[in-house]
C-alpha cells in the first residue's frame, strides 16, 4: 500500500486465500485491505494516537438512513452523551477530494449533526467545524484533541 500523509503506525496483517487483511482495532476483526480501508485504518489510529480519542468513543462503518436511503459512514467519534462529535469520510488515495465529496458528507451530517467533519483520501485532509445556526461550515487547520 502506498505511503499516506499520516504518522507511521504499526498494523497487524493477515494473508488468507491470496487476500491481505488488516486488523481493525475498533471492529476487533480483520478486514480485507483495500485502498479506502488503508486510509480508514490510518484515520482511526490518528484519532486514537494523535488526538487521544478513547477507542470506546470511535465507531467504524455503520449504516445510517439519509432521506430514506441506506448509507454507510466511514468513521464517527461520539461525545460521551452519545451525540456525534466528528464525522469522517474516507476515500481511496487516488480519489480526488471534490465538492461532491463535501456534498456527500454534508448530506450525511444533516442526519448525524456532527460538530466537526473530516474528509480525507490519506494524502489530503480537510477539517470543518459546523455552524448549524447559519447553515455553513468553517474550514479548520486540524481536528480538536480529545477533552473530557
Amino acid at each position: 500500500m502506498q505511503q499516506l500523509n499520516f504518522p507511521t503506525y504499526t498494523f497487524r496483517f493477515k494473508n488468507s486465500e491470496n487476500k491481505v487483511s488488516i486488523f481493525d482495532e475498533i471492529r476487533k476483526k480483520f478486514i480485507i485491505l483495500t485502498p479506502e480501508e488503508w486510509v480508514r485504518q490510518h484515520v482511526v489510529h490518528f484519532l486514537m494516537n494523535e488526538k487521544k480519542y478513547p477507542k470506546s468513543l470511535i465507531n467504524v462503518e455503520k449504516v445510517l438512513t439519509v432521506n430514506g436511503l441506506r448509507k454507510r459512514y466511514d468513521v464517527v467519534v461520539f461525545n460521551s452523551d452519545g451525540s456525534i462529535h466528528i464525522l469522517v469520510e474516507c476515500k481511496a488515495p487516488e480519489v480526488k477530494i471534490s465538492q461532491a465529496t463535501f456534498d456527500q458528507i454534508a448530506r450525511y451530517n444533516m442526519t448525524m449533526q456532527a460538530r466537526f467533519l473530516n474528509v480525507t483520501n490519506g494524502l489530503s485532509h480537510f477539517y470543518c467545524q459546523m455552524d448549524f445556526e447559519n447553515e455553513k461550515y468553517q474550514f479548520l487547520r486540524d481536528l480538536p484533541d480529545y477533552t473530557r
